[in-house]
C-alpha cells in the first residue's frame, strides 16, 4: 500500500494546507519523504532510522543558526515513537515496523526548501555558467562552519579509527554475502580507505549527491537554493563531499569545482582521499541497509560484489 494511504490521517494533520493530491512522495535511503506546499514530513523506513530522528533534528537546529550561504530545512515538530500513543496512528501489519504494534508512527516535520534537484548531466555542461563556482561556495560555507566552536560542539566528529572500523565491519558483516571476486574487490577498496589520515576541519554533509542539492532557475540560470538530507552530517574531511560531487556529476565537473576552491583545500593527498572514499560508497550503502534491515538497499549496494 502507498505510504500516503497507510498514514493518510497523520499526513492530513501534519500537512493541513494540502490534500493528498498535493503531496509528492520521495523514497530516500532512510526515510519516506512526503512533500507539501510549505513543509515536508519525514517518515523513517526502519526502527533504526526512527531512533536517529531526534539527533537529526538537533543537527538541523544547529545548522539553522549558521550563515552557510544556502538554506537548510528547519525542524517544525516531531512525534511518535514508543510510549507516545495519544494522537498518533499505530503502524499496521504491513508497515516497516511489523511485529511492533506498540510503536506509534515516528515523524519529523521540516520546512520545505524551494527548488528541485538537477540531473548530473545538466551541471556537467560547461555552458551552465557558475555552477562549479556555486558548489565551491557551498563547500566554503561548510568549511567556515567547521571552524565554529558552537557547531563543533553540536555535531559529532568523525572518529579517528572510523575507516578502520568501517573496514572491519564490512569484512565481518558483508563478506559472507559476497562472491570470492567481490571480496577481493572490496578488500582493495577497504585497504585504500583504511590508510586515510584523520581530518576534521569542516562540516561534512555526508551524502552531497545530486538528489540532495536543490536548485531554482533565476533568469534561466540555475542557482543553488538549499541542501537537504543531513542525516550523516559530521565534522570531518571535505574529501567526502567532494567524492559525492564526483559521483553525482562526473569527474570533469569535480575538477572544475576543485579549481574554483583551491584555497579551501591544501594541496597534497586530496585526490587520493577523494578516490578512496568514493570507492566505499556502495559498501556504505550496503552496510547501512544491512544494519537497518533494509534488504533492497543492501542488495543494491552489494550488486557488484555478488
Amino acid at each position: 500500500m502507498e505510504i500516503t494511504e497507510t498514514h493518510r490521517a497523520l499526513l492530513g494533520r501534519l500537512l493541513p494546507d494540502d490534500g493528498p493530491g498535493g503531496w509528492t512522495v520521495r523514497r530516500g535511503q532512510f526515510h519516506h519523504v512526503v512533500i507539501g506546499s510549505d513543509r515536508v514530513v519525514c517518515l523513517p523506513r526502519t526502527e533504526a532510522a526512527a531512533a536517529r530522528l531526534p539527533a537529526r533534528a538537533a543537527v538541523l537546529r544547529a545548522l539553522a543558526g549558521l550563515d552557510l550561504g544556502f538554506r537548510t530545512p528547519e525542524p517544525l515538530s516531531e512525534g511518535g515513537g514508543r510510549g507516545s500513543r495519544e494522537g498518533h496512528e499505530s503502524y499496521e501489519e504491513h508497515d516497516p515496523y511489523e511485529g511492533h504494534a506498540s510503536y506509534e508512527v515516528p515523524y519529523l516535520v521540516l520546512t520545505r526548501i524551494p527548488g528541485e534537484p538537477l540531473e548530473g548531466g545538466a551541471l556537467a555542461d560547461p555552458a551552465v555558467a557558475g555552477a562549479a563556482a556555486q558548489y565551491a561556495s557551498l563547500l566554503a560555507g561548510l568549511a567556515r562552519a567547521g571552524a565554529d566552536e558552537k557547531v563543533r560542539a553540536a555535531l559529532p566528529a568523525a572518529a579517528e579509527d572510523r575507516w578502520r572500523q568501517f573496514a572491519a565491519d564490512v569484512r565481518a558483516e558483508l563478506f559472507p554475502l559476497m562472491s570470492g571476486g567481490g571480496r577481493r574487490r572490496a578488500e582493495r577498496e577497504l585497504t585504500a580507505v583504511s590508510d586515510l589520515p584523520h581530518i576534521t576541519c569542516a562540516v561534512v554533509h555526508g551524502d552531497l549527491g545530486a538528489e540532495n542539492v536543490l536548485w531554482e532557475h533565476t533568469g534561466g540560470t540555475p542557482r543553488i537554493s538549499g541542501v537537504v538530507d543531513w542525516d550523516e552530517a559530521a565534522i570531518g574531511d571535505p574529501a567526502e563531499d567532494l567524492a559525492a560531487i564526483g559521483a553525482g556529476y562526473g569527474e570533469d565537473f569535480l575538477r572544475r569545482v576543485l579549481a574554483r576552491g583551491d584555497r579551501l583545500w591544501p594541496a597534497g593527498e586530496l585526490a587520493a582521499r577523494i578516490s578512496a572514499i568514493r570507492g566505499t560508497f556502495a559498501l556504505q550503502q550496503a552496510l547501512s541497509g544491512h544494519r537497518d534491515g533494509d534488504e533492497e538497499e543492501r542488495a543494491d549496494g552489494l550488486a557488484d560484489y555478488r
